[in-house]
């Protein structure tokens, strides 16, 4: 009799294959686009195109949840212990046949396995994104980020005449090039969270959509997008040998204020989408035709709990989810005051930051829109994917914003023009 193996390691092998397989094309399309360009170039292309990956990674996993897909396959890494449905078609046709409308159909299965083959591949990429920056940090010892912020302010210090490029004309270049802007322990903590991400995508499948641990897998995307977000914004600022825009306390201490509510408010929406609580309010403004329905908070926020129970195990009260999707509801009050304030704020006291505040305006005014259309339409699959893009895309803004802005100290000096500079030290060396 032949000796079983312990473990199956195929279906995580086909599993690791397929998704380098899908991160080949994006590293062949950065090499060859920016080809002839330094490391530091490439390793920025590649760091946005990740990003953008991975947000769209973050929608289609909000997809394979809207549509029911995340038990598709209810073992994981594979599915039913094979490399795709391909191999599984007789059991996924088996409880198919049991439950006709139950949680595994071939059309999920593809969905749940889809979105683990894309995982994957973002995964190899933030992979070869920290080793990569590790050996060029060092091959090339760059210029620290000071170096480069010092280089700026005493560029913008000097009067166009008496400027004078850098030997070559290569020094600033060079900063970008070489990744000076970014440590590489950015990248090493982003790979060390896409990993605890996908052990909570595991999870997710094996704990049978346990409502905190999908709760955190969103949580976890979206400081995913934010921690490549940084990196990004790194590379940009070195390559163009620019510094952070100086906000006074007050915007600063806002942006801060306004960062950490959203991240508290897209909490509180994986929480009602997890407990399927869009629906416990069918009106706006009121709801249930009341301003304040009866609400059960204690049992609605217990936070370790099964799917559609309270922690006796008893099914979970209406009042419980209408207070699930009212604390969202009201908290999406104060985000959205928070962010239209910060807008005008960094409109008026920030010119340098007018994108940001242009896509901050756009992106609440699409959240308002898609958190009534959920409300009023019965929770559209388009809209509740556009309410789930639109909240990353805004953690990925109030991100870019604050690695550009920096807190401006309490009473700078005005800038003392290069040519008076060693006329005021020679009067100053007289005295």
């Amino acid at each position: 009799m032949d000796a079983q193996p312990l473990y199956d390691l195929a279906p995580i092998a086909w599993l690791l294959g397929v998704g380098v397989l899908l991160a080949l094309g994006p590293l062949v399309w950065v090499w060859r686009r920016h080809v002839g360009e330094g490391a530091g170039r490439r390793l920025q292309a590649l760091t946005v195109l990740t990003l953008f990956l991975t947000f769209d990674l973050t929608l289609f996993g909000a997809f394979t949840r809207l549509s029911d897909s995340g038990l598709g396959c209810p073992d994981w890494p594979g599915c039913y212990g094979n490399a795709s449905p391909f191999g599984a078609s007789h059991e996924i046709a088996m409880a198919e046949a049991a439950q006709p409308t139950g949680p595994v159909t071939h059309g999920k299965a593809w969905v749940e396995m889809v979105h683990r083959y894309l995982a994957t591949g973002v995964g190899f990429l933030i992979l070869v994104l920290a080793i990569a920056t590790w050996v060029v940090r060092r091959r090339e010892r760059p210029a620290p980020l000071g170096a480069a912020r010092g280089l700026a302010s005493l560029s913008a210090a000097r009067p166009p005449e008496d400027a004078k490029a850098p030997s070559g004309g290569s020094e600033p270049h060079a900063v970008g090039e070489r990744g000076g802007a970014i440590s590489a322990w950015w990248p090493a903590a982003t790979l060390v969270w896409v990993c605890l991400q996908g052990a909570f995508g595991a999870l997710t499948v094996t704990w049978r959509l346990y409502p905190a641990i999908v709760t955190l897998h969103l949580l976890g995307a979206v400081v995913l997008l934010a921690l490549l977000c940084i990196q990004a914004v790194r590379y940009g600022q070195a390559a163009q040998v620019r510094t952070p825009v100086a906000l006074p306390g007050p915007p600063r201490a806002l942006l801060w204020w306004t960062a950490g509510a959203l991240l508290l408010q897209i909490a509180l929406g994986g929480w009602v989408s997890t407990n399927y609580a869009v629906l416990a309010c069918t009106q706006f403004p009121t709801c249930q035709n009341s301003w304040w329905p009866p609400m059960n908070f204690a049992q609605g926020f217990e936070i370790w709990r099964e799917l559609g129970t309270g922690a006796n195990g008893a099914p979970i009260e209406f009042a419980a989810l209408t207070a699930i999707h009212y604390a969202h509801r009201l908290m999406a009050y104060l985000v959205f005051a928070s962010i239209v304030l910060l807008a005008w704020r960094l409109l008026r006291q920030a010119p340098a930051l007018r994108a940001q505040a242009h896509w901050l305006i756009g992106l609440a005014l699409l959240q308002l829109a898609t958190g009534l259309g959920n409300v009023l339409l019965g929770w559209p699959l388009v809209a509740a994917l556009l309410h789930t893009g639109g909240a990353a895309a805004l953690a990925v803004v109030l991100t870019w914003t604050l690695c550009e802005s920096r807190r401006a100290p309490a009473s700078a000096p005005a800038a003392v023009p290069a040519r008076h500079a060693a006329g005021l030290a020679n009067k100053v060396l007289e005295q």
